[in-house]
């Protein structure tokens, strides 16, 4: 490796996120299509949420 390929990577590795981290924090603050891998919702305690407030209304 020459120094400036060293010295690349060396700025890489202290710059921030990978490109995957950032995909990964993009796709949880945003939303977005195809980004359900990413989701840390609680999908039964939704379905259950939603269950009881069609429950309320329906009274």
């Amino acid at each position: 490796m020459s120094m400036d390929e060293d010295e690349v990577l060396k700025q890489a590795r202290t710059s921030g996120l990978t490109y995957n981290q950032a995909k990964a924090y993009i796709a949880r603050t945003t939303g977005g299509k195809g980004t359900h891998i990413y989701s840390n919702t609680d999908t039964e305690a939704v379905r259950q949420k939603n269950a009881a407030s069609m429950s309320r209304k329906q009274r």
